[in-house]
């Protein structure tokens, strides 16, 4: 799965151990999305677009 994570974490000055914490998850979790290794459930998938600021789980997450 591609991600928009990394560009909206960079757009909002956000690093990965600040969204980790915010979503609940570790920095390897976000490390391993941002490489589309890891598909998030769709809490996950929520709680990170919101702390990114986006309405649409869709902005950030696209399916291939």
């Amino acid at each position: 799965m591609k991600t928009n994570i990394s560009e909206l974490r960079k757009k909002f000055g956000i690093t990965q151990e600040e969204l980790a914490e915010k979503a609940g998850v570790t920095r390897q979790t976000i490390i391993s999305l941002e490489a589309g290794r890891y598909n998030p459930s769709l809490l996950l998938a929520h709680k990170i677009s919101m702390v990114l600021k986006q309405k649409h789980i869709e902005d950030v997450f696209v399916i291939k």
